[in-house]
């Protein structure tokens, strides 16, 4: 049976049919023999230690100031936003209906671990909180810049998920804007709020839909998923800013994303995966605080999006959330 159901969080309608597919237990990414979505033939790269000098600028080293270092925050070398431009005047028309603005903002890489060999789900638990608490703390250098007005952080695994390097990082991008999908997602949630005085993800239904839990996160196949075993990993409590997070949180944060991603490799044949910390803008006003609640999504890219999705923004999912969640609480894992 297909179905049609409201994703209230960012606001709009998925359509479920399950008819266009196999069973949820069959989905698997294809791999050429030998190779995996994150670590082709090669074996090193200017991201491995050593090669720190093929690199753009560093920003932040873990532990500074040692040659033995374990996490490096860099620019990007072919960044989407220059941050020697010019600060955006948003008062500069360029004429007509369009409003132009100089390219201004920030575009960094996580680079994860020196080795080349070594994916962030082969990490510890601590040492993804430390790639976590690096986040927090480029956010929170970012945030002392009056003009940048959100932080998107993302990681892309493997070349079909937008993955240009092999070797394990993440990214960081800093505009001088809020982006509508963010604000559809904060907007939805006030509307919720001034409507129940509750907030839509402390409010959230788990029960079929849980996947895993920890002390301070529990994770979840979204009612109304996007795509074929997505999943949201959420705070417990109410927090409103991903860098309000502190080291014991990073920490059981890093073994619950470790956990995910084991199973989905597990089960889906290491697929390409995106991430993505959805938080808060920096400047919000107080009494928004109540209803805005970050929370990571991870996306495997099993299918593909097609003339449908990009034209309206709502997806066609062949596995019902039921069933993926089902089938990832069933993969055993070992930490």
């Amino acid at each position: 049976m297909q179905e049609i159901r409201r994703d209230v969080v960012f606001n709009r309608s998925i359509i479920f049919s399950p008819a266009r597919a196999k069973r949820p237990s069959d989905f698997k990414a294809h791999q050429k023999p030998g190779e995996s979505a994150g670590n082709p033939a090669r074996t090193s790269c200017a991201f491995c230690k050593h090669h720190e000098h093929e690199c753009a600028p560093e920003i932040v080293r873990v532990p500074p100031d040692t040659i033995d270092w374990k996490i490096r925050v860099i620019e990007n070398l072919y960044p989407a936003l220059n941050r020697t431009l010019d600060i955006p005047n948003p008062n500069n028309n360029g004429g007509g209906c369009e409003l132009v603005l100089p390219g201004f903002g920030f575009h960094d890489v996580v680079i994860e671990t020196p080795d080349h060999s070594v994916n962030l789900s082969d990490l510890s638990a601590k040492e993804i909180g430390d790639v976590l608490l690096a986040y927090k703390d480029r956010i929170g250098q970012l945030a002392k810049i009056e003009s940048v007005k959100y932080v998107q952080v993302f990681k892309n695994h493997g070349a079909s998920a937008g993955a240009s390097m092999s070797h394990s990082h993440s990214q960081l991008m800093g505009v001088p804007f809020v982006p509508a999908t963010v604000s559809a997602r904060l907007d939805s949630a006030k509307e919720n709020f001034c409507r129940t005085g509750k907030c839509l993800l402390c409010e959230i239904k788990t029960e079929e839909l849980l996947v895993g839990e920890s002390t301070h996160f529990f994770a979840l196949v979204p009612f109304a998923a996007s795509l074929p075993f997505e999943i949201w990993i959420i705070p417990r409590l109410h927090a409103s800013h991903f860098e309000e997070i502190d080291h014991e949180k990073a920490t059981d944060l890093g073994s619950m994303l470790k956990l995910m991603l084991l199973k989905l490799s597990k089960q889906l044949n290491d697929p390409p995966f995106n991430y993505m910390i959805h938080t808060s803008p920096f400047q919000m006003s107080a009494d928004s605080l109540p209803y805005a609640h970050w929370f990571i999504q991870i996306v495997p890219q099993l299918i593909g999006t097609a003339g449908f999705e990009m034209a309206t923004g709502c997806y066609i999912n062949p596995v019902f959330p039921e069933d993926a969640a089902k089938v990832l609480r069933e993969v055993t894992i070992l930490m």
